[in-house]
């Protein structure tokens, strides 16, 4: 008998709900036995796929639905599915009863999916929910902001449109676009992947670099945020003048808040309207990224995770509810021998695929 290969398995840090405390570490999400093939957050629930094909909620919005399901799209009107060759649109208030609002059939030998790219065009899961694609643009990615979109070409080539006053879109304003329109900053750097934040978009060349742009109000670019700054200095200006140095200490003196504030203001960045080049610890390549609606989470070729960015509700996994504008490794995987194979992040949490070591 063939020995059973390692173990797989999600996990989830952040927010689960209101009546959840906030910052509670990270816990296993197995709904049946099978595995989870897709795992969808939206802000008040989660869809996901298990290893059999069933869909499964849990959230505020739980349960399951009959039959077989391939992928979804979650929001907090509608939840989007690709049933066989099927894209139904489910009513949320209605608790998915009923019937679906809006159903669409692919054509014989059309294959959706990943979602929310379908056929000629893609899906989201707010009316009118299919939205059309340049014949000419061939696209192997597409990912959803709040108020943009982040097309990866079949080439490594970038494409954005939608609002850019936040400059997510990355063209070097804050102007909306329409039409896609190619990140021209990035252009002959093939990308291997991308990800859509609320404000912000994240793209990882197929060299493992990452390249961020867009908003960086809560350190979700990993840049000097002033927000997060202002937090700083009151700590830095709690330092005792009173306590003298052991040998082989630095002296350490007294700041007041608007030094420690004024040293660093010629660096921080609140917008970021082209794509900067971001250097994790250690040069580590990147394999995988995800945003979440104000914090970024990145998979390394080697396994480990790092997260930055907004941290109210512990959705950074390092179990406490800091924001940071740093990547910093998440230690609960390493702690527990399992190496980091994925990462989906939803609005203020975080979903994690490791495998055992």
């Amino acid at each position: 008998m063939a020995e059973p290969g390692p173990q797989r398995g999600w996990f989830v840090f952040g927010f689960r709900g209101f009546a959840e405390p906030r910052g509670g570490g990270a816990r296993r999400v197995e709904p049946e036995p099978g595995g989870i093939r897709v795992v969808r957050p939206a802000w008040s629930y989660t869809g996901l796929v298990t290893g059999r094909g069933r869909l499964v909620l849990q959230g505020w919005l739980a349960g399951a639905l009959p039959g077989h399901c391939q992928d979804l799209l979650p929001s907090e009107s509608h939840v989007l599915l690709l049933r066989g060759a099927v894209l139904e649109a489910w009513a949320r208030g209605a608790g998915l009863c009923g019937g679906p609002a809006w159903q669409q059939q692919l054509h014989p030998g059309e294959v959706a999916g990943p979602l929310p790219l379908v056929p000629r065009g893609y899906v989201t899961p707010q009316p009118p929910f299919l939205c059309p694609l340049p014949p000419a643009l061939r696209a192997q990615k597409l990912v959803l902001g709040h108020e943009h979109v982040v097309l990866l070409g079949q080439a490594g080539t970038i494409y954005t449109w939608g609002c850019g006053r936040h400059g997510q879109l990355g063209h070097g304003g804050l102007e909306p676009v329409s039409e896609p329109r190619l990140v021209e900053a990035l252009h002959g750097m093939p990308m291997g992947d991308v990800a859509a934040g609320g404000w912000h978009s994240v793209s990882v060349s197929e060299g493992g670099d990452l390249y961020v742009w867009g908003w960086n109000e809560s350190g979700q670019l990993a840049l000097p945020s002033k927000a997060l700054a202002e937090k700083r200095a009151p700590a830095a200006a709690s330092v005792s003048q009173h306590e003298e140095p052991c040998a082989g200490e630095a002296k350490l003196k007294l700041v007041s808040p608007k030094a420690a504030l004024g040293a660093e203001a010629a660096a921080f960045i609140s917008i970021q309207a082209f794509p900067a080049l971001l250097d994790l610890p250690e040069g580590s390549e990147v394999s995988k990224v995800s945003c979440g609606s104000r914090h970024t989470a990145a998979v390394t070729r080697t396994g480990e995770l790092y997260t930055w960015g907004w941290g109210k509700y512990g959705q950074l996994g390092h179990n406490d509810t800091a924001s940071s504008d740093q990547p910093r490794q998440v230690g609960y995987f390493p702690a527990k021998g399992l190496r980091v194979e994925d990462v989906v992040c939803g609005p203020w949490n975080t979903y994690v695929g490791a495998v055992e070591k």
